[in-house]
């Protein structure tokens, strides 16, 4: 930090532009409502002279949104997070990337948007004059739901500011460096709990435009899982791998990531499967019933064995009260090995059930694996077909679930991170929520918002 202190304070006095492009704002698909044509005023602020090696802060601030909130709903305190993209021009090239903090004040309805500031850290690699000229930018609102309004610009933007790069602060690797944290997708991706971003680093909450699905992300994308059934053990830990979900929900298709772990307990000749999906806390938005949510997932072998094996989640006991955290339960089942030698169990399609509606999401091809075990061949086994109590198959059912931690309801963005990081829980929970929240509430009444 002091680091970057000193290399701000090198950079000469910081300078502002303001400037005003034509702008087409899309509002998400469940709202209803159509494009909305505006002005966004954007002021950007850098230093005006900077050397090579510098890392130099950019900050968006929204004079003016291109579209007000409409007239259906008013918007909390904290629930309006926005992110953005600066295009680089002259020495440099591609796109600085920028997000800002959920952090607003209550917003009414039919009122101008309050968008927080946006940052981004830029390095310079290369001396000569850079130029900076803002573009398109989400706004996520995490509140009832996860909504996403993208807006993008419709007519050539001119730059915002200009930074004069000298040769002498360091040493230059090649091309110029964005910072920042791209949310991505959204965040469906995902839902944000309230929690504040800041330089790239999320805390409080779950965050969905490309955010975090709550949970650590330990697995990875690698092939290799925990090993274990030999040598007399009768416990198999599984490693946590991040699973980049694709769903299909009641609102539309989402894309959400979650950290999952796949456990073993060897009994006789079957092993007791427990599926785990690290820890994702997210307000209900409306008040759930009792027994109305219960999800599933279809466990996907390989190796030596084929097929899949069936684990379940109880349902929700209690009645989840609007506001209050959802979980997701630990999903349990039993395999049968069907075959003798390295069978591996990956992360397979999650169904969740939530008041009459049905949610599927779906893994990549090559999801990786969280267990490998030396099993033997048991009658009425998995291999070649279905698992104990599994459909056959590796994944054909269509998907949902919820996005980022997350994103994101999940996420979706959940994510998410968030979350599952597009509308906002752990994987599955999202677009589990989705489907609630569609089965119990007057969609016109509570129609999205940009």
């Amino acid at each position: 930090m002091l680091g970057g202190a000193g290399i701000l304070m090198a950079a000469s006095p910081a300078q502002a532009a303001e400037v005003s492009y034509a702008t087409e704002c899309v509002p998400p698909p469940i709202s209803g409502l159509p494009a909305v044509q505006g002005t966004t005023k954007v002021e950007l602020t850098a230093p005006a002279e900077a050397k090579v090696g510098d890392e130099i802060e950019v900050v968006w601030k929204t004079v003016e949104a291109a579209s007000k909130n409409p007239d259906v709903l008013d918007l909390g305190a904290d629930t309006v997070k926005p992110t953005g993209t600066v295009t680089l021009g002259g020495a440099a090239s591609g796109e600085l990337k920028l997000e800002g903090p959920r952090q607003n004040p209550p917003i009414p309805k039919n009122s101008p948007m309050v968008l927080p500031d946006m940052k981004g850290t830029l390095k310079l690699e290369k001396a000569g004059e850079i130029t900076l000229t803002p573009g398109a930018y989400d706004i996520n609102v995490s509140k009832p739901i996860s909504t996403d309004t993208k807006c993008a610009p419709e007519e050539e933007v001119q730059p915002g500011a200009t930074i004069k790069v000298t040769e002498g602060g360091g040493s230059s690797t090649g091309g110029t460096t964005a910072g920042g944290t791209d949310t991505g997708g959204t965040t469906t991706g995902g839902t944000d709990t309230g929690g504040t971003t800041t330089g790239g680093t999320t805390s409080g909450g779950e965050d969905s435009g490309g955010g975090d699905s709550g949970g650590s992300d330990g697995g990875g994308t690698g092939s290799g899982g925990s090993t274990g059934g030999g040598g007399g053990e009768t416990d198999f830990p599984g490693k946590e791998v991040s699973v980049a979900y694709a769903c299909k929900t009641p609102i539309g298709d989402k894309n959400a990531t979650s950290p999952v772990r796949i456990s073993a307990k060897k009994s006789g000749g079957s092993y007791d499967l427990t599926v785990k999906f690290s820890k994702s806390v997210m307000d209900s938005p409306i008040d759930i019933p009792a027994d109305q949510v219960k999800p599933s997932m279809d466990v996907k072998l390989g190796g030596a064995d084929k097929g899949t094996v069936k684990v379940e989640g109880p349902p929700n006991k209690e009645v989840i009260k609007t506001g209050a955290p959802i979980e997701i339960p630990d999903l349990t089942g039993t395999y049968k090995p069907g075959a003798s030698g390295k069978s591996t169990l990956s992360p397979g399609v999650l169904t969740v059930m939530a008041a009459g509606t049905t949610t599927t999401c779906t893994p990549p091809d090559d999801v990786a694996v969280s267990l490998e075990l030396d099993t033997s061949a048991q009658p009425g086994g998995a291999s070649g077909g279905s698992g104990s109590g599994g459909a056959a198959g590796s994944g054909g059912a269509a998907a949902s679930g919820g996005t980022d931690s997350g994103g994101g309801l999940a996420a979706t963005g959940a994510e998410d991170d968030g979350a599952l990081r597009a509308l906002g829980l752990v994987a599955g929970t999202a677009i589990l929520l989705g489907g609630a929240v569609f089965t119990f509430t007057p969609w016109r009444k509570l129609r999205g918002t940009r």
